[in-house]
């Protein structure tokens, strides 16, 4: 562990030190670790497939509604479409608590 000078007060400190404990200055950033990354990465990703998936499920929805013969048809592919809907977002609400959590928990401390 090397001594360095803060560029503050040029108070010597470690070279692993996050701030100068004289005068508090930031001298480093903390970083996350790479399982962090890893988590913080796989929320993100999981936020894009997810977005993905509802608009496209919208529009074929949409499709099979708007194409569907008969009225009853129209209706079950309308009422499907919903419960899907609702089923898939209780999905992504459901993933990104517990992913968000994991992000919480393994953001870098300073």
């Amino acid at each position: 562990m090397a001594m360095i000078n803060c560029t503050e007060c040029n108070t010597e400190v470690s070279d692993s030190a996050l701030k100068c404990p004289s005068c508090g200055f930031k001298l480093n950033e903390a970083q996350r670790s790479f399982f962090g990354k890893i988590i913080k990465w796989a929320f993100i990703i999981f936020n894009v497939i997810m977005l993905i998936w509802v608009i496209a499920g919208g529009g074929a929805a949409s499709d099979v509604v708007n194409n569907a013969g008969s009225d009853a048809e129209a209706a079950g592919a309308a009422i499907g479409a919903g419960l899907g809907a609702m089923m898939l977002f209780t999905v992504w609400v459901i993933g990104d608590i517990i992913l968000g959590i994991f992000v919480l928990f393994t953001r870098p401390k300073s």
